[in-house]
């Protein structure tokens, strides 16, 4: 697993990227938790998605946003991490110009992240949003949602509270053309503490019926 560094909007961007063998295969961007509250890339949730995704023949890339480990810059409040994101996609799809798709994956502030860039990609085609905070962060954006994705949490989250996910996937839910899995975690916190491997293997079973084609509107997705 290559260790990179790639140029962002602020400077350098430090990442771990593993290329698939396949020249189109599809790419998959994994973003890690709030900057500020110890989120980094090793993160075991980001990892662990990343390699879910290598697995499955992604061409799959991690990264810290600005200010974290060696990548420079400052905390942006959201801003400046976007533009991160955007930056990461644009030199994965750089080196695969081939890549026809692509899915973006986030974890609590990741997963705010990764729904903006999704706003801003059309060749995003899923997502998944591990627990998301719209109690904390302004998911207004989203209308419409463009793709189809797996949103999860746990009933136990005191930092983003059931009842608030709950509102956001009702408000998806009313739209038309993509279809929005909900998946809630009995007893599993923020930080998914005992619940880490159970996190993964729903993701991969989300990931897998949408590789069958499955739990998604037939729609395709126009390029850019």
């Amino acid at each position: 697993m290559p260790e990179v560094i790639f140029t962002g909007p602020a400077g350098r961007l430090e990442g771990r990227y593993q290329p698939s063998k396949e020249k189109s295969a599809p790419i998959a961007i994994v973003l890690h938790p709030h900057p500020q509250f110890g989120g980094t890339m090793n993160n075991k949730i980001v990892y662990d998605l990343f390699y879910m995704f290598q697995k499955r023949n992604f061409t799959t890339l991690r990264f810290n946003f600005r200010g974290i480990g060696r990548s420079q810059g400052e905390f942006d409040h959201g801003t400046g991490e976007l533009s991160d994101a955007a930056a990461a996609l644009d030199w994965v799809q750089s080196l695969h110009p081939d890549s026809k798709s692509c899915w973006v994956a986030g974890y609590s502030f990741g997963s705010w992240i990764g729904m903006q860039l999704l706003m801003r990609r059309p060749e995003i085609e899923g997502f998944i949003s591990i627990a998301p905070q719209p109690n904390t962060y302004d998911f207004s954006f989203l209308a419409p949602c463009p793709s189809s994705g797996l949103i999860i949490h746990g009933d136990a989250d005191k930092v983003a509270p059931p009842k608030d996910v709950q509102g956001l996937v009702d408000k998806l839910h009313t739209q038309k053309g993509i279809t929005i899995t909900q998946k809630t975690l009995p007893g599993a916190n923020h930080f998914f503490a005992n619940d880490a491997d159970l996190l993964l293997e729903e993701c991969a079973d989300y990931l897998d019926r949408r590789l069958a084609g499955e739990l998604s509107d037939p729609r395709p997705k126009r390029l850019r």
